[in-house]
């Protein structure tokens, strides 16, 4: 799951409602293709541009090449890679393991930058603090096999501890939410914030995060749960029913659309009913096990996803009068200006309805 940041450090990028893909002007085509290989240093950093391949970023695996790349292993890498980004006028987006991501071919005319804070402290039984970079999955899996609950869902969930804090995850009747006890956070100016859980709002695949000008990123969770001997089986049970119901072994982003809140019927079934299951646009396909499930089938292109997720998203509207939302975020390569002041940049970033991340 990812972040998205400005550049600037007093503004957010803000997400579009379309889903279009603009054009490239001819000097932006060249500068994203011809980018020079080169590696440099930086405050301990190590910076790549123009090597990093976005398709091996995502669970998707599509995706051209960013203009910059850097590994954060800790919040003081995390802060010299934003302080980097500030200093040099980059644009920037800090992601995990990019299960809900979808890149342009084109690539990313910025800085991706890789969460690697992947730790797990046990404060005490049943409090875990964690990384936002570790693996959600691995989280749940091990605080049920210690015998604590709140977390089971998570076993199946391929996003990282800050990707479901932020979009606040959930199945199986329990959410990302019900779990936190506090969080750590990283401004935009470099400021180490703890939020207690009273001070955070969530709701369906929201949080306050989202709505936070001044968020850079979320640096560290802490987990409240409660013992449960049943965890364990709870967990696989869970697990089992993800094997049977999803299609793991696919190139997916996970769920493409939220579920709508006031129909009482989940995307899925509505894809299905529209009688959309295993329908295919070039690379891209409706999966045939879960139709919210869009594969990667044979080399899927940026624009076969796009041009699927919006074809899906006119026959729901055309068929049952529901216009579906995004869950996933889709980055445009490229920012259309800059302000006269040059200091702000505008961006169609992102086609997701709710500003993600």
């Amino acid at each position: 799951m990812s972040f998205p940041v400005s550049h600037n450090p007093q503004v957010l990028l803000r997400p579009s409602r379309k889903t279009t893909l603009l054009p490239l002007k001819c000097s932006e085509k060249t500068y994203l293709l011809n980018k020079k290989e080169e590696t440099q240093k930086w405050n301990g950093l190590k910076i790549f541009r123009g090597k990093k391949l976005l398709k091996d970023l995502s669970t998707w695996g599509i995706g051209g090449p960013c203009n910059y790349f850097v590994e954060a292993f800790d919040q003081t890498q995390l802060l010299s890679a934003i302080r980097y980004c500030h200093e040099h006028s980059i644009r920037y987006i800090i992601i995990g393991r990019g299960s809900n991501c979808l890149f342009d071919d084109m690539g990313f005319e910025g800085c991706v930058i890789l969460n690697r804070i992947n730790f797990l402290e046990r404060k005490e039984p049943g409090i875990y603090r964690a990384g936002s970079g570790f693996r959600f999955n691995s989280l749940g899996m091990q605080c049920s096999n210690e015998g604590f609950t709140g977390l089971e869902f998570a076993g199946g969930i391929p996003g990282t501890v800050g990707g479901a804090t932020y979009m606040n995850a959930g199945a199986n009747g329990q959410e990302t939410a019900d779990a936190i006890d506090s969080v750590d956070i990283v401004t935009v100016e470099g400021e180490l914030r703890t939020l207690d859980r009273n001070d955070l709002k969530f709701g369906y695949r929201s949080s306050s995060f989202q709505d936070m000008e001044d968020l850079a990123a979320i640096v560290a969770v802490t987990f409240r749960l409660k013992e449960l001997g049943s965890a364990t089986r709870k967990q696989q049970e869970y697990l089992e029913s993800r094997r049977m119901t999803q299609p793991l072994g696919d190139q997916t982003a996970g769920s493409v659309f939220r579920n709508p809140s006031d129909i009482g019927v989940a995307a899925a079934e509505l894809i299905e009913k529209a009688g959309l299951k295993g329908f295919r646009l070039g690379g891209a396909m409706v999966s045939k096990i879960h139709a919210n499930f869009f594969i990667n089938v044979s080399s899927s292109t940026s624009r076969d996803m796009l041009n699927l997720i919006d074809l899906v998203k006119d026959k729901i509207d055309q068929k049952f009068g529901v216009r579906l939302k995004e869950e996933v975020v889709y980055y445009q390569p490229y920012c259309n200006h800059l302000n006269p002041s040059g200091d702000k940049v505008t961006c169609d970033e992102t086609f997701n309805a709710n500003k993600m991340k």
